[in-house]
C-alpha cells in the first residue's frame, strides 16, 4: 500500500510559512518502516483541493492531508472532501460532543460559564461537521477531531496536532504494514566519474541482484568530497553482496573511491 500526502495552503505556496509536515512525516513513517510514496501541495483553492483528494480517494493508497479543517473562510478541505467523495456533509454526533467538552474545558479554566448555545460556541460546532459517513480522528491536543473517509485521513495544518494525530492513525489502523518498507542502504562515494559511463554498471547490478535498487546521488560542492557521486544499492536485507559486485565494478572501471557508508 503506497502512502501519500497532501499539503493544504495558501501560506505554504506563498513561503509565509515553511512547510514542516514532508520531513515530519517521512521521519515518523520511517520509524515504522514505512516510506513516503508521493506528496502533493495544494493552495486554498476548492477545485484544486477537491480534485487532490478525489485523487486520493480513487487511488487506494494511505493518504494524510494535513491543514485547512478549521471552519473560517480560508478552509475549506472538509467541504472538499465531501463534495470530492459524492456525499453531503453533516455535524458528527462523537465530534460535536468532543467539540463541546473542549468548550466546556475552556469556559472553567477561563472561569466562565459554559454556554453552548452563544453564537461563537455554536460557529465553533462547524468544526465537526464532516462528510456523511466519516470516521473521527482524535486530537490530543485540544479533542477537536480531524476525520477519516476510507484510507484518506484528514487532520490540522498545525504539527502539535497533526502529528501525534498522524501517529495515533499509523498505530491503531495500520500496524499490519510496519515494518514492510525497511531497507538498508550500502553506498561509496565515487570522486572523478560521470554518471552516464557508470549507468551501463548500475543497469548490471539490478539486473543481476533480484529485490535490489541501485541509486546515484551526485553533488558538484559537497563541502567535504567536493565534486562527487554516492553511489549504492539498497534493499529490505543487507544487500552485501550487490554492493560487493558494484564495488568491484567501479575498481575495474578505474573510479577513485572513498568512505563507504551503511544506512
Amino acid at each position: 500500500m503506497d502512502i501519500g500526502l497532501i499539503i493544504v495552503g495558501d501560506e505554504i505556496l506563498s513561503g509565509k510559512r515553511q512547510d514542516k509536515h514532508l520531513a515530519k512525516c517521512i521521519e515518523l513513517l520511517g520509524a515504522r518502516g514505512m516510506m513516503l510514496a508521493w506528496a502533493r501541495y495544494v493552495g486554498d483553492d476548492r477545485p484544486r483541493i477537491t480534485r487532490a483528494v478525489a485523487d486520493a480517494l480513487a487511488g487506494g493508497d494511505l493518504v494524510f492531508s494535513c491543514g485547512g479543517i478549521g471552519a473560517t473562510p480560508d478552509d475549506h478541505t472538509r467541504q472538499c472532501a465531501a463534495a470530492a467523495a459524492g456525499v453531503a456533509l453533516e455535524l458528527h454526533p462523537q465530534a460535536r460532543e468532543l467539540i463541546l467538552e473542549r468548550m466546556r474545558d475552556v469556559a472553567l479554566e477561563q472561569g466562565q460559564p459554559f454556554e453552548p448555545e452563544r453564537a461563537d460556541n455554536l460557529h465553533r460546532l462547524n468544526m465537526g461537521v464532516f462528510p456523511a459517513g466519516a470516521a473521527i480522528v482524535p486530537n490530543p491536543y485540544n479533542k477537536i477531531p480531524g476525520f477519516s473517509l476510507g484510507h484518506v485521513h484528514f487532520v490540522p495544518g498545525f504539527p502539535v496536532m497533526a502529528w501525534p494525530m498522524i501517529e495515533w492513525v499509523l498505530d491503531t489502523h495500520y500496524a499490519h504494514l510496519q515494518g514492510g518498507a525497511r531497507q538498508v542502504e550500502r553506498s561509496v562515494i565515487v570522486y572523478g566519474a560521470m554518471e552516464a559511463s557508470l549507468t551501463p554498471l548500475m543497469e548490471a547490478i539490478e539486473a543481476r541482484f533480484a529485490g535490489v535498487k541501485v541509486f546515484s546521488l551526485p553533488s558538484v560542492d559537497h563541502p567535504e568530497h567536493g565534486r562527487h557521486i554516492e553511489l549504492g544499492v539498497k534493499a529490505g536485507t543487507d544487500p552485501l553482496h550487490a554492493f560487493a559486485a558494484l564495488r568491484e565494478g567501479l575498481l575495474a572501471h578505474g573510479a577513485r573511491l572513498g568512505p563507504e557508508m551503511v544506512r
